[in-house]
């Protein structure tokens, strides 16, 4: 008998193929066979009328502080990831001297808008290398795989201490101590390397990451710790500017290290059609022997305002700064007093010292605001804007965006598509999305607790892009789920998962496709300390499996923790290899 059958299920392979009807047959934490099983199973799940796909892989996450204390790892895990790898953007908690801990934590805390309070107090800082990061990582069982970076902020404050910090030019002593200290983190188990080239990224303190400015010499001179190991992804949020610049060392990057050059890729509302000439960049660059991969979003990166959150368009009012520290109970009472928000409404925005034209939009870009709704619409129309519904409503802006925020008890949010939504739709996301050199990622999964909740990718990428969009242009089901489960995994080397096929993992998510949908983010405060964090759960995954074990029955966690450390790139099983051949 196989230890577990998926029965009569439609099943979505991940390698792009025409799903069909058939069984999945799992044998401990390996599939065993897929199409016609007759053998009976010890356990069995009745999958007709259902999806069966693989589990997702979510390759751009946060979760560094959390894997070291949560054995959930939700929100991810409620969407049907069974492997994450996290360490990106160039910020993590290792390499890290004792004397360092609080400077990480404000990195971290900066950066990725996660509470430093929960890190604080979550984190048990038993390592000091990142060896010994790893194997704490690996002394806690979860619900899915994780998988780690090397992050080149820590790298240089632990080699150059102060002058890492500030970003002061490396020297060639320094630049070979780094590389050494990647490649010790590659040979024990990471699976790449990362750093952060944007001015937006800054620790608690104001300054950028370190390594923001570091010249093509360091770049290059880490690479050579890469090659050293033999395997590793080099990934980086970068500014792109110059442009050309930026090109050159990650196309000589990859050519002299052999490994996958990745980079953010987003439309910005400063330079909405930037994005074709980094795409034009790319494929330049792959053409002259390099592997350079634009990871992409899947919907505007944007930001939910909202009264508890870490943003709103009233911060900085002196009236809601007045109440700002109060409990809740006592904010609330005051925001549904009509004296209080008319005082709050004719107060002036006062400018932060942060000022950008991003800033902008949060206090001023009415029209680029969208109530979210208890049916979230993350494609919305010009017309349902917080600009668009004054004007049919002979209101002010700040009036409606401030009773959107005070529905529902206060829970109400706006919708702030800060990138990837210039033209108000999402039609060249799709054109991403069918681009041979970009990958799904950058849903920063632990990450921006208090203003984005874009763990629930891969439902969103199941829900709108291969059923419910509107616009025309849509996605095959076949290729929503290849491009988050076989690509993704490929992108990593983590060969041994992403399809439906004997050998592979058995990482499965068995899903009811007519009743996938997402929930209404809300706001949790179930951190480490009382933190707080956005949460978006979702209905319609009947089942979770991963390495054979059902992790998820209906949304809810069944107690199994089978998830491990991955360690390393991995193999695929022989037949996936004969396959291809």
């Amino acid at each position: 008998m196989h230890d577990l059958v998926i029965r009569g299920g439609r099943i979505v392979d991940g390698g792009g193929g025409a799903p069909f009807i058939g069984d999945v047959a799992i044998d401990g934490d390996r599939i065993a066979a897929v199409g016609t099983v007759t053998t009976r199973g010890r356990n069995e799940i009745d999958a007709r009328g259902l999806i069966v796909t693989p589990g997702f892989v979510d390759i751009h996450t946060h979760y560094d502080g959390q894997a070291t204390w949560d054995p959930e790892l939700g929100p991810s895990s409620w969407h049907g990831v069974t492997s994450l790898v996290m360490g990106n953007c160039g910020v993590g908690f290792a390499p890290a001297r004792p004397d360092k801990h609080d400077w990480l934590i404000g990195l971290m805390e900066g950066v990725e808008d996660i509470p430093g309070t929960a890190l604080a107090e979550g984190l048990t800082w038993g390592w000091e290398s990142f060896p010994e990061y790893l194997d704490a990582l690996d002394r806690l069982p979860r619900t899915v795989d994780v998988a780690t970076q090397v992050p080149h902020g820590a790298v240089r404050a632990y080699v150059m201490g102060e002058r890492g910090a500030v970003n002061e030019p490396a020297t060639p002593a320094d630049v070979a101590a780094m590389a050494t200290i990647v490649e010790d983190g590659l040979r024990a188990g990471a699976l790449g390397f990362t750093t952060s080239r944007t001015v937006l990224h800054r620790a608690v303190d104001g300054n950028v990451v370190p390594g923001t400015y570091a010249d093509r010499a360091e770049l290059l001179g880490i690479g050579e710790g890469i090659v050293r190991a033999g395997h590793g992804v080099f990934e980086m949020a970068s500014d792109l500017n110059p442009c050309g610049d930026e090109f050159a060392w990650m196309e000589a990057m990859s050519v002299k290290t052999g490994m996958p050059v990745s980079f953010a890729l987003l439309q910005s509302p400063l330079d909405d059609e930037g994005w074709r000439d980094q795409l034009a960049r790319t494929d330049a660059a792959n053409a002259r022997g390099a592997r350079v991969t634009a990871q992409i979003a899947l919907r505007g990166t944007g930001v939910l305002l909202n009264w508890r959150g870490t943003a709103h368009p009233f911060v900085t009012r002196a009236s809601w700064q007045a109440i700002a520290t109060l409990p809740w109970a006592e904010q609330l009472a005051m925001l549904r007093d009509p004296v209080f928000k008319a005082k709050l409404l004719a107060d002036p925005a006062e400018r932060p010292e942060n000022d950008s034209a991003l800033v902008d939009l949060l206090f001023h870009g009415w029209a680029m605001q969208f109530p979210l709704g208890d049916e979230p619409d993350y494609e919305p129309t010009p017309e349902t804007s917080i600009a668009a519904i004054a004007a049919r409503e002979g209101r002010t802006p700040e009036d409606v965006a401030y009773d959107t925020m005070l529905a529902d008890d206060g829970r109400g949010f706006i919708y702030l598509p800060i990138l990837n939504y210039a033209d108000g739709h999402l039609d060249h996301v799709l054109e991403l999305l069918r681009h041979p050199a970009t990958v799904v990622s950058l849903s920063d999964g632990g990450a921006h607790c208090g203003v984005i909740c874009d763990a629930a990718s891969p439902t969103f990428m199941l829900t709108h892009w291969a059923r419910d969009r509107q616009r025309p242009g849509k996605l095959s089901l076949a290729d929503a789920v290849k491009l988050q489960t076989a690509d993704t995994a490929a992108m990593y080397g983590l060969n041994d998962r992403g399809r439906l096929a004997p050998g592979m993992l058995a990482d499965i998510n068995v899903i009811d496709f007519d009743r996938l949908k997402l929930a209404k983010p809300y706001i949790a405060f179930d951190l480490p300390a009382g933190g707080k964090r956005l949460l978006q759960k979702a209905s319609g995954y009947a089942w979770t499996i991963k390495s054979g074990v059902v992790t998820f029955r209906e949304g809810v966690a069944t107690g199994a923790r089978p998830g491990r450390l991955v360690r390393g790139p991995r193999t695929a099983p022989a037949v996936l290899a004969e396959a291809a051949e």
